[in-house]
Parts: C-alpha cells; structure tokens; sequence
C-alpha cells in the first residue's frame, strides 16, 4: 500500500512560477536574484497559508543553484538543488521560533552564522513565526541581522508584524503577501482534481476555495477531507454536507419569499435550517451576505467582486434585476441591527423570525412612503 502524502506537502509549490497568487513578491525575488541585489535580511508577512514558508524555501534553493534557467528558477538537477530536495542540504537553516525563542537558541543560530557554506555562495536562515522571540532574543539578534557575513542570508517569516520590534523591522526588506483569491485557489484546485483523476464540479471548489479564506494549505486540507469522505466524484452537494455549510438555495428562496411578501413561507424555510442543525446567527450572516452580492450584481463595474461559480454569479444577476436597489440597502440594515442584538438577545430564534418578517414588510414600507 502507497503511502498517503496530503495535498498540502504533494503539491507545494517547487519554483516561484507555482507558487498562487504572489505574481508580484514572486517577480521581485526573481529579479533581486537576476541583477544580484538580494537583500540580507527579508520579512514575509502575511496571514496563514499564503506561502510564506514555501516562498523563502525557493529562494533559499534559486539562489545557490549551480544552473539557473533564464527564467531565474532552479535546475533541479545540479547537487545543490539534489541536496535541497532530499533535505540534507548544510545551506538551509530552518528555526522554529515559537519554540526557540529564548536569547540561547539565537546565540547558537548565530555561532553557525560565522561558518561559510560548503556548497553553493549563500547559507540561509528561515526564521518562521519570529514574533514569538523573546525581546531579548530579538535584542541578541540586532547585531548580526544588520551586518551578517557575505554568505549568510536572513529569511524571517511572521503572520504578525505588528509584534514585531521597530528595530529589526528597519533592519529587513518587507513583503506582505496577500490573502490568496478564490478564483486562484479554485483554479488550483482544479488543476490538482485533473491531475488526481477526480471529478469535480466548479461549484464545489469556489466553496471550498470561499471556506478556506484566503489561505491555500486551508483548502487543500478541506479538499483532501472532502475527497476521503465522497472518493473521486466532487460535487456541490457532497460539499455542503461535509463542510455542514447552508445551502444558497435557501436564501435565493427566502428572498422569493419576501418579494410576494409571504410572511408564512419564510418562516418554514427558516424552521427547515433551524431542523437541519443550522445557527440562526450564521443564517442571518449568510442572508446579509446574500443581499450584499445582489446588490454589488446591479452595476457591471462591481460585478467582479462576486466571487462564485459562473452558474451561481447567473443566478445572483437574474434575481438582482428583481429587486430595487434602496429595497436591498433597507434588508442590509435590518440585517445588521440583527447582528448586533443577537448575542443580547434572549429569544434569538424571535428575533430572526421578526427580521424575516420586516424583510418580508419591506415592499408596503416603500409604498407608504411613495404614498
């Protein structure tokens, strides 16, 4: 029996051409790199699962690559890139720093910083969630971090900047990466579906992609759960049961409801997600979200903002053109008040009925007015 590797690590990206949706961190490290300006220290910054880690790895490999392409990206066949790969490589330091973050650990890392690479021009150190140091440890590591020897280079990853100290900030080059957008996440998620031999429908992936906010290694964990729970056939459906996430049909329907101003069919489709195990709070969310997407699909220029499936997006811009835009503005801010009040609240199911109600109510509040 094969040994099962999870997406995460299987597919993870191995030149800075794979890695998703840091074109222009990417570009920037490949020129440095082109016109030998690599800076000694670098901070990447950024939430979870944005390639922070992966990204410093490549470089760590490009630079000492005996045979770069023209494309400034690893040959894969030198010793150095031999050596990286199978992880004996003496040229790449990984630290923990939320478990060596006291001013001993430092002081050993910087008693190595003192020794030359045997192979290739560069040593690098991969400082990852450097926020945890101690200030004194960080106090210990002002020194070298700004005038470090030729070969040694810094790489000190943080998905919190702000707990970083101003001097070793001052001391780095910064790149903040940003949260990975769902087409891109879904795209890459399709492409791993094709080369995995599993089915899967496009609905399916922009949901996984959605619930995975903005951070891959997110998505691929969800995936790789989705595709051990329903094998090799992924659709919408098993999605929504895996990830125990509502249905758009329900608000499609809700909102059906409160244009013929039927108050009684509201409130069973809203009992139907209550006997369905779903959170009155998450529903009212959900329904906000909702409307928010209507009215973002009544202007073509802020339709890109939408971030679904091109047979989802067609339902959001058919029911937007059925609604007027002041009505949807109204249901926004009954929405939000009931947001607000419902962790006060001490009959939460009430108040949500009553939202749906005035959502339903809304249309003979616009007529009076006109009236």
């Amino acid at each position: 029996m094969s040994e099962f590797i999870v997406s995460a690590r299987k597919y993870r990206p191995q030149t800075f051409d794979t890695v998703v949706g840091q074109h222009a961190i990417t570009s920037t490290l490949k020129n440095a790199i082109k016109t030998d300006h690599l800076a000694q220290a670098f901070l990447f910054c950024g939430s979870r699962g944005v390639g922070k880690t992966t990204s410093a790895r490549i470089l760590a490999k490009t630079i000492n690559c005996f045979n770069r392409s023209e494309n400034i990206e690893a040959c894969d066949q030198c010793d150095s890139c031999q050596s990286f790969n199978t992880g004996n490589s003496l040229n790449v330091y990984e630290l923990d720093a939320a478990s060596n973050n006291s001013v001993d650990d430092i002081r050993n890392l910087i008693d190595q910083v003192r020794i030359a690479p045997q192979l290739g021009n560069y040593k690098v150190y991969i400082i990852d969630e450097v926020h945890m140091l101690s200030n004194a440890a960080f106090n210990a590591f002002l020194k070298t971090l700004e005038e470090p020897p030729k070969h040694a280079i810094f790489i000190l990853a943080t998905t919190e900047k702000h707990k970083i100290i101003p001097t070793i900030l001052s001391r780095c080059q910064i790149f903040d990466f940003n949260r990975i957008k769902v087409k891109d996440i879904a795209d890459h998620l399709g492409s791993i579906a094709t080369k995995e031999g599993i089915t899967a429908e496009p609905e399916a992936l922009h949901l996984i992609a959605q619930k995975a906010d903005g951070a891959l290694r997110d998505a691929l964990s969800i995936f790789d759960q989705i595709v051990t729970f329903v094998g090799t056939n992924l659709s919408y459906k098993s999605v929504i049961e895996n990830l125990n996430i509502l249905d758009y049909d329900y608000y499609f329907r809700i909102i059906e409801s409160t244009q013929k101003e039927d108050i009684p069919s509201a409130l069973l489709l809203l009992n139907d997600v209550y006997e369905k195990g779903f959170d009155g709070h998450n529903f009212i969310v959900g329904l906000a979200d909702h409307y928010r997407n209507l009215l973002i699909c009544k202007d073509t220029r802020t339709a890109k903002l939408l971030e679904v499936g091109e047979s989802l997006e067609q339902r959001y811009i058919e029911q937007s053109k059925e609604l007027d835009g002041h009505l949807i503005l109204r249901a926004l801010a009954v929405l939000s008040k009931t947001d607000v009040d419902y962790k006060a609240s001490k009959n939460q199911r009430l108040l949500v009925e009553m939202a749906l109600m005035q959502l339903c109510s809304l249309l003979q509040e616009q007529e009076k007015k006109k009236d």
